[in-house]
Formats: structure tokens, C-alpha cells, sequence
């Protein structure tokens, strides 16, 4: 679940602290820390999942408080408890998997204003209203009502996002966005009846490996591939020691990708890389890192380095 892309930005992040602090720590120190980057997307998973259920659970204390206040209404001791009943949540409840990582990882949100003000965006939505007034909710309702809250009101709040980045410096954009769609897919197989429907954080041990590879050779290549850089960098437009690391960063690790990982097609390794630029470097990066990795290609291909198509 931790994609090929999330497994290059992770590399990139790591590439960009270790060389900060080069002098100060070892290949094996920043290969662990790119191993706990990875851990840490894999929580963000089920923090989104379990939001869910906590949500949930608030407004089922709302609904009880309101029973239990002076002279309650009827529509308050009688309250539409569909939301509260909701089979997807139950599910998650119900998963041991889930239910033993959350409690070991201690995967909680323990911030309540945050959670009263997202429950309070949920009850106000369009998604919410309209699944409401359903005569009768079915599980393929409970699911589509969760996919659409997730995705179109929770990850794209500004408060969530600001609360995400305030509770670990590991969780970008790109996992968020990542993440929520593992999140929706894991909704969609409790829908069909997926006895085992949480995605493991990585799709084969491959994935593992190549992000850890990835990390070593474009670490040991680093030297060879600036002199790359520096040789195919128009001098009356760059001068080569104003050139962004990140932007160096990203073309060198793109270069060792396509030296050495034979399965991964050429083209794709330079359309991920240029997207990278876009994201993560300066507004130029795009243009700039696109036309010097076409050219790297052309000089490697010369030269035997790079034989794929």
C-alpha cells in the first residue's frame, strides 16, 4: 500500500536530511530512518480509519448527553440513530487486526475540539443529509457515505490538514492523499465482503527493497551522477552551485533509478521524477530537472549505462 511513489518521496525526504547532516550520520542511521518513514505512512492509514470510528463514537455520546439534558425534545429521546449504527464503523470494531494495531501503536485522536469541529463539518454536509433521509441505509450505503466523508470533507479540510502536519513531520500531501485512497479501497472490500481487508504497507517485499536500494545507490552514485548533471547544465542559463539540492537530489536519484532498476520502464522513471520536481522544488524545477533528465538518458544510453527502453 505504500506506493512506488510514496516510496520515492519518502527517499527524496531522506536524501534531503541526510545530506544536511552528512558529516554527523551514517548510511545505516539514515536507512533506518527512511524505514521509520515508511512506519509512519502505514500509521497515517489506520489514524484515518480510526477516525471513523471515533467520530462515531462522539456522536453517539452527543446523542446520549441530549436523551439525558432537562426536558429533552421527542426527536431527542427518539433520536435517527442510523449514523451511530453505521455497519462499516461496526466492522472496524470488530476487526482484531485493526483493532490489536491501533492498541499497540497507540493510534488515537486525542485532540476533541478537532474531533467536535470535523463531526460538526460532517453533520452539516451534503453527504450526511442526504444519506439521513434514506427510508433504509444498506451496507453499500454505510460504505458510500463513509468513502464520500472521507475523501471530499475530512482530507480536504484545511483544520485536518493543519492537524495532521502538527502530529507528525512524516505526513505530507502525498501521504494523505495516498493514504485516503487505501482508506476508501479498505472501505470498498468490507462493502464486498473482504474477510481481510486492510492492506498491508508494502505489496511485495520488492517494494521494501527497492526503496531501500534506491536510497543506497543514489547515496554511493552521488558523486558521479553531479558530474553527470554539471556536463549536460547550459552554462548561460545555470550556474551549477545555484542549482537547488533538491532539485540535484531529484535528478540524481532519478539517474540511479535508471541505471539500476532494469524492470522500471525509462519513461516512467522520468515522468514520476519530473512530478516530483513540481511538488516538492521550486516553480522552475519542472522545466529545468525535464530537460536536463532527457538529456541524462540520451548520454547514458551513448554509453551503454542504461540499455532499457
Amino acid at each position: 500500500m505504500i506506493t512506488r511513489i510514496l516510496i520515492r518521496v519518502k527517499v527524496l525526504q531522506t536524501l534531503y536530511s541526510y545530506m544536511l547532516t552528512k558529516p554527523y550520520r551514517t548510511m545505516d542511521q539514515a536507512i533506518k530512518e527512511l524505514d521509520n518513514a515508511f512506519e509512519k505512512s502505514h500509521e497515517l492509514y489506520y489514524y484515518l480509519l480510526r477516525l471513523l470510528v471515533e467520530l462515531t463514537d462522539l456522536q453517539d455520546r452527543r446523542l446520549d448527553e441530549a436523551k439525558h439534558k432537562f426536558k429533552p425534545t421527542d426527536e431527542e429521546l427518539n433520536p435517527d440513530t442510523r449514523f451511530i449504527d453505521n455497519r462499516l464503523v461496526q466492522a472496524l470494531r470488530d476487526n482484531a487486526q485493526f483493532t490489536r494495531y491501533c492498541r499497540n501503536r497507540l493510534i488515537a485522536w486525542d485532540d476533541l475540539l478537532f474531533l467536535r469541529a470535523m463531526l460538526d463539518r460532517i453533520l452539516q454536509s451534503e453527504y450526511y443529509v442526504a444519506y439521513m433521509a434514506l427510508d433504509q441505509a444498506t451496507l453499500a450505503d454505510d460504505c458510500e457515505l463513509w468513502i464520500h466523508l472521507l475523501q471530499r470533507v475530512i482530507v480536504t479540510d484545511e483544520m485536518f490538514e493543519d492537524k495532521t502536519e502538527a502530529m507528525s513531520v512524516y505526513w505530507s500531501c502525498e501521504d494523505i492523499r495516498i493514504m485516503s485512497d487505501f482508506a476508501a479501497k479498505t472501505i470498498r472490500k468490507i462493502q464486498e465482503g473482504d474477510p481481510d481487508p486492510l492492506i498491508p504497507m508494502f505489496r511485495t517485499d520488492d517494494d521494501q527493497e527497492y526503496g531501500e536500494k534506491l536510497f543506497k545507490r543514489t547515496v554511493q552514485q552521488m558523486d558521479e551522477n553531479n558530474i553527470l548533471i554539471d556536463s549536460l547544465v547550459r552554462h548561460d542559463r545555470w550556474e551549477h552551485n545555484r542549482i537547488a539540492l533538491m532539485d540535484r537530489l531529484i535528478m540524481c536519484a532519478a539517474i540511479s533509478e535508471m541505471k539500476c532498476f532494469d524492470s522500471i520502464p525509462t519513461n516512467v522513471t522520468l515522468n514520476e521524477y519530473i512530478e516530483l520536481a513540481k511538488i516538492f522544488s521550486t516553480p522552475n524545477s519542472g522545466q529545468f530537472v525535464n530537460g536536463v533528465l532527457n538529456a541524462a538518458v540520451n548520454s547514458l544510453k551513448e554509453r551503454g549505462r542504461v540499455t532499457k527502453q
